[in-house]
């Protein structure tokens, strides 16, 4: 596959993965445009990747961790700063969105390899360096908060 066919097909999945983690629309954006940067700089080594989307997707996360590392940690002010779900949320639901980010980092990130790069427990595992048990452990806390956040009451009290 060409660089730009993949470019094509991948940068909103990428995208919407580093948004589920980070929280910020323009945060995932800048990350995700570095790490395709830096995917087509080195495409020779990412293109036999077994997974080039979620080598893009660690990419971008690692990014991030790096850019706060050498800016600090802002606080943002008021109204200016504060990043707000809304349309510009690139397609998922502000309150998804909401729920996500109140998840730990680890169990939003193995969240988004799953859903949106639809990895199995072995390719997330390789992919944060950590086991696949340790993948399941996260994926189901995650899932058990995300259902109790967004299903309605009624609809756990009957499936209990």
């Amino acid at each position: 596959m060409e660089f730009a066919d993949f470019f094509e097909s991948s940068w909103d999945p990428c995208r919407r993965a580093v948004l589920a983690v980070v929280g910020s629309p323009q945060e995932a954006e800048d990350q995700v445009a570095e790490a395709f940067a830096r995917a087509w700089r080195s495409w020779g080594r990412v293109s036999r990747h077994p997974s080039p989307r979620a080598w893009v997707v660690r990419t971008a996360l690692n990014v991030g961790v790096s850019w706060w590392g050498r800016r600090g940690r802002e606080v943002p002010l008021a109204d200016f700063d504060a990043a707000a779900p809304g349309d510009q949320a690139g397609g998922l639901e502000a309150a998804v969105l909401r729920v996500l980010w109140r998840l730990p980092r680890r169990q939003r990130e193995v969240i988004a390899l799953r859903v949106f790069l639809d990895l199995d427990s072995d390719g997330i595992g390789a992919q944060l360096g950590i086991a696949p048990a340790t993948v399941r452990v996260h994926l189901a806390r995650a899932t058990a908060a995300l259902r109790r956040d967004l299903l309605p009451a009624t609809t756990l009290e009957v499936e209990q």
